[in-house]
């Protein structure tokens, strides 16, 4: 098996034990398992529109509705 090397801050490092003792598993075997669940779910989603994206914005703002309209 292929070896890879990361650095992560700090806090990072005290999650990740704290959560492999936890489970009884290896800090290598959890990664592994986070990286496996992130690849197999990585690109299955389409990307939405910029229209789509922001679509939870709409209304959140009042003013005119015609921005051309405004005096400056």
């Amino acid at each position: 098996m292929p070896t890879i090397s990361l650095k992560v801050p700090e806090t990072l490092a005290i999650r990740l034990e704290a959560i492999a003792r936890r489970r009884g598993v290896s800090k290598s075997t959890l990664i592994r398992s986070a990286l496996e669940a992130y690849l197999q779910t990585a690109g299955s989603e389409a990307p939405g529109s910029a229209l789509a994206q922001a679509a939870d914005l709409t209304g959140v703002l009042s003013g005119p509705k015609d921005l051309s309209t405004c005096a400056s």
